[in-house]
Formats: C-alpha cells, structure tokens, sequence
C-alpha cells in the first residue's frame, strides 16, 4: 500500500512581516498520523499493508503508514485506508468513524484541507489471530 505520488507537501507559509519559508511535509509523515488515527478507532483491528510491511513487523518494526495510501492533486490531498474490522462492528458506522478521525487529525495536525477519505474495508477478524477476506 504506501504508495507515494509526490515527493512532498508544501504547508502553508507563515503570516506575518517576515517570510521564514516553507514547510514542507513527507508523505511518510501523512501516513504515519493517518495510520494512528485509523488504529484509535474502536472496531478497527489492523490496517493491510504489503509484504514488505509485513516482514518488517515480523522483526518487531512497527509501521503506522501500512495500508495508507495518499495522493496530492490540483483538487486537494485524496486518501485510501486499507483496513481490517472486528466481527460484531456496523462497517457504514466504523468506515465513518475513521473518516471524520482521518479529517480531523490531519486538519489539525498540518491544516491541510482533504479532498477525499476513502476507506477501503479488505476484510473482518473473527477472532484474535485469525482473519476473513
């Protein structure tokens, strides 16, 4: 998943007499909030990331971006979560949650405006360990 369209984002500039430059913010780092801000939610068991991701967690590295894609356009920064629900959680109800939490921690965390939340539902864990597609 953590596919990367755009080397970087440029943030706003600061306001005020003088000009300091631009901020400028790695894709990484957008994932890195998205990934913990789709974890927090209640009902969502993992985000599915790629087999490389997955090696890495099987040497104990954690990857908050698996499952995390973004794309910065002229229209505004459009997102894909790639995501694993627990049995027994309504999708429409979880799927919302993540986008408003998505949103959220984003605008507030770099004030960039998201064109798109997309969440993308690849499967549903029965039970700790084990998993449905």
């Amino acid at each position: 998943m953590s596919e990367k369209n755009s080397s970087s984002f440029v943030g706003m500039t600061p306001s005020g007499d003088a000009e300091l430059g631009k901020v400028q913010l790695a894709p990484e780092v957008l994932e890195v909030i998205i990934g913990i801000a789709t974890n927090e939610i209640k009902g969502v068991a993992n985000t599915r990331g790629n087999f490389a991701t997955g090696v890495a967690e099987k040497f104990g590295k954690v990857m908050h971006g698996k499952g995390v894609k973004t794309e910065w356009s002229k229209e505004g920064l459009t997102i894909d979560v790639y995501c694993v629900i627990e049995y027994g959680f309504s999708v429409p109800e979880i799927a919302k949650k993540i986008q408003e939490k998505v949103r959220d921690a984003i605008f507030h965390m770099t004030s960039l405006e998201t064109k798109e939340v997309n969440i993308h539902i690849t499967g549903i864990q029965l039970e700790a360990g084990t998993e449905t597609v």
